[in-house]
This record gives C-alpha cells, structure tokens and sequence, in this order.
C-alpha cells in the first residue's frame, strides 16, 4: 500500500503475475536448522584453527565489534544521508585514516577502495595520475614486481595498461636486485612490491631498491596487505615509500567475510595527495564534510565512501588495543610463526627453502614427502579437512616445488599450533605408510573431491550467468 500522500500507480498487465509465486512454506524453526546445519559444514576462523590460509592473515576477530556495526546507528544509514546526518561516520573515517596514516608513516589515506586489490588498483591509477600531471604517462610504461609479491601487484599494473616486469629471487631468496637496477629506467613508471614477500623473508636492502626506482624517476609503493609482524616495527615511509596499502580484512581484524565485501586503505605521501580517490574527508575543528572538489583526483575507486562496517571494525580494534598493543600483535605473529616454522621443518619430507627466520608466513614444501610417496601437497590439504583444519598451497606459478604456505598470525595459542602441527605429523606419516590412503581423502567432510577439468578448460568457464546460459543451456 503505497504511504500516505504517494499516488497509486496502477502496474501493466504484462508485469503482473497471473497467479500468486510458488514459494516454499517452512516454519522459522526448520530454516533455522537448515542454516545452522549448512554453517556446521564449513571450516572458518570462528571454528578451526585457521592458520592454514597462508597470505589471508585469519585472525579473530572480536564480537563486540559485530555488535557495533549491526547497531541501527550504523547499520541503518544510508550513503546518501546529508553530512550534517552522519557527522560520527565521518568522524570514524577520519580518525582511522589519520591512525593509518600514523602507522605508515605516510601523508593521507583513502579508505574508499573495497577490497585489497581495490587499494593496489587506487595506487596504480595515483601513479599513473601523478606521471601525466609531469608530462610523462606516455613515456613512463612499464612496472616492476618480483616474484614472491602478491599477484595483485602485477594484475592491477597489467589491468591499468603498464607493461610488467618481474623480479626472480636470488639464491639467497631476496627480490634480484641486480635484475632491479637493469629494468629501472626511463620507462619505469613504479616499483610494486611486497615486504617481507609471500615466503615470509623481509627484504633488508628495501630502502636501496626505492632509492634505486626513485633515481630512475619512479614512484616506489609499498603492498602492506599483510602488515601483521610490522605493526608498530617500522614504517612503509622510513624505507622512502611514496605509496602504501593495508588490507584492513587482513592486519587490522576486520571478517574476510567469504570473499566480500572487504575493506582497503591506500595511503599516499604528501606529493600523491591530490590524485587520492574523491571524494576526502575533512575536517575544519568543528564539522566532518565530504569533498569532491579535487581536480587532480583519480575519481571514485567503487560507490559512496567505503565498506563502513569493516571501517568501523578496524577502528574499534585499534583504539583497543593501542599504540602498545599493536606492536605486541606485530612480535606475537612473529614468534608464533617461528615456532611453528620449527615444528613443521621437523616433520619429515617437510622443508623451506633459504634457511632463515621469516616473520609472519611461511611458504613450506612437500618436496621431500613427495618425492618418497607420490603425495601432493593438495592432498595433504584435502586430508587434513577430515582433522578439522586446512592449508592453503601458494599463488601459482609453484616456483616452490609442492608448496604449502602457514600464517598463524597472534591469535592462536602455543597449544594451537602444537595442534595444527601434529595433525600435518599424522598426515605426512600416513602418506608414507599408505598413500592411496591420503590420496582417497576427504573421509570425514559433507563434501567430496570434484572434477578438476573444467578449471582447466576455458570453455567452460562462465564468469556470469550469462555466460553459463550461452554455454551450457543453450
């Protein structure tokens, strides 16, 4: 019934139904049980020890802070509410840009991007901003990666028209930084990386390979998705960085939330300010406003502002824990991650390759264990599901052979990880006493192994809806 004062609109014929929709009828009791029963069959955070997720920093994440962002103060505003309206959303945004800004050393920060790669997407479109106000985005063309740095870097460089370039380790692990000082040049728009790397190894020379980029007359950013043993320990600005991110589903214990939505934070120098994402947050000593007047912005990176349930989450976790705190969470992941590094390279078949102490993540290899069994290491994975937990291999392309990669983060006890090592134990031991065994797994999960073709086959693939229709119902 429409409100009061709103004129009836009489709907056409051709988009009413002719008779009422076919809907199920249940009870509010048996679709509680349904849901309930599908959130049993499923390993997350909340359930199992989660250390297993590699490079997705699982950490707790506090309840309390649930119960802010469901409070209809937060969960009932909507984005196009006038400012005057929202002026303590505004003030959340604004304080946590300023702790991140603090935490990175740098300028300002945009919390506008909804996802990680979002945020790397923001800072490649900055780059390129800053490169045409000089009069050189034509000639500036190519970015440089390495290897071990999260994909993200290389696919958003490549999505945004740059030419890539990656860096290989050296023999003793570290981003070639002979390979650096022969790609940077004239055409070197930036320099994207990841410290410490995918493997866990924090690069020592980093303030020589900005020092080498911004000699070249590029911009050096810095990839902080995973800042869980940096925290309060040094600072994206102290290496000379221009750019920085933080993924604040990662570092700053806001829910990955199945994949989405997420919540990125683009920090910039005082040089790349004018290009952040419009519209800013501002604050004149007595009011909190929007400001869209930035000609030199790079636009909106997604609608309205930012994901402001994760915004108010990190929020809440900093100012619990502090200045102090922080840097606790920082040394905690780094000495939970050495010492389950110490108990994983006890396992037979089990390595690392360069041998030395990482600091917040692991990338481990079965190389050993496969050799001796003809086990994989996603079947490993696969079997250590049937234990309540699980692994994540690494980021293709497995330059280490069998890989599995460890990131216990400060949430898990020592008898967590005592736990989580004894089941690989147990798994390694049976793969080598009967490895069909292993292969044959899951044995104690609600689902099975699934064809792997069609992963490999393009034609099959169907991004959307759409495309499933053309391809398989046609």
């Amino acid at each position: 019934v429409p409100a009061a004062g709103v004129p009836a609109v009489e709907l056409p014929a051709s988009v009413r139904r002719a008779e009422p929709p076919k809907l199920p009828e249940m009870s509010q009791l048996h679709v509680l049980r349904h849901y309930v029963r599908l959130s049993q069959e499923n390993l997350g955070v909340d359930q199992a020890i989660a250390v297993g997720q590699g490079t997705c920093t699982m950490k707790y994440s506090p309840k309390v802070n649930d119960r802010f962002v469901t409070d209809p103060r937060i969960a009932e505003l909507h984005p196009l509410q006038p400012e005057d309206t929202v002026q303590g959303v505004l003030e959340i945004y604004w304080r946590l840009e300023r702790m991140l800004a603090e935490i990175s050393g740098m300028h300002r920060v945009s919390l506008q991007p909804a996802s990680g790669s979002a945020a790397i997407y923001a800072n490649v479109a900055m780059i390129r901003a800053y490169h045409a106000s000089r009069g050189d985005a034509g000639r500036r063309d190519q970015v440089i990666t390495t290897m071990f740095s999260h994909p993200s870097n290389a696919a958003c460089a490549k999505a945004a028209g740059y030419e890539v370039i990656t860096l290989m380790p050296d023999e003793d692990g570290y981003p070639d930084i002979e390979a650096l000082r022969a790609a940077a040049g004239p055409r070197t728009a930036a320099l994207l990386i990841t410290n410490p790397e995918d493997t866990g190894i924090f690069n020592p020379r980093i303030e020589e390979f900005v020092r080498i980029v911004h000699e070249a007359g590029g911009l050096a950013c810095y990839d902080q998705a995973n800042a869980n043993g940096l925290l309060g320990i040094t600072r994206a600005a102290d290496a000379g960085f221009d750019l920085c991110h933080f993924n604040l589903h990662k570092t700053f214990s806001t829910p990955h939330a199945c994949g989405g939505p997420a919540a990125g934070a683009s920090c910039v120098s005082e040089a790349l300010a004018p290009f952040l994402p419009s519209p800013t947050v501002e604050f004149d000593g007595e009011r909190y406003r929007l400001d869209a007047d930035r000609p030199l912005s790079i636009g909106k990176t997604r609608p309205f502002l930012g994901v402001t349930p994760n915004v108010v989450r990190a929020y809440a976790w900093i100012m619990a824990l502090g200045a102090e705190g922080l840097r606790e969470v920082a040394e905690t992941a780094v000495l939970n991650n050495n010492y389950l590094m110490r108990k994983v390279l006890d396992i037979p078949g089990a390595g690392a390759h360069w041998d030395r102490n990482r600091l917040e993540q692991v990338r481990y290899s079965w190389q050993g264990l496969f050799e001796e069994t003809g086990v994989h290491s996603e079947e490993i994975g696969v079997r250590a599901a049937d234990f309540g937990v699980h692994y994540w291999t690494s980021h293709h392309p497995f330059l280490v052979p069998e890989p599995f990669t460890l990131e216990p983060t400060e949430s898990y006890s020592k008898e967590d990880l005592d736990e989580y090592a004894a089941i690989l134990a147990h798994v390694a031991d049976e793969a080598r006493r009967d490895p069909g065994f292993v292969k044959g797994a899951p044995y104690n999960q609600t689902i099975h192994k699934i064809d792997p073709a069609s992963l490999d086959d393009p034609e099959q693939w169907s991004p959307t809806w759409r495309a499933y229709t053309r391809k398989h119902l046609a």
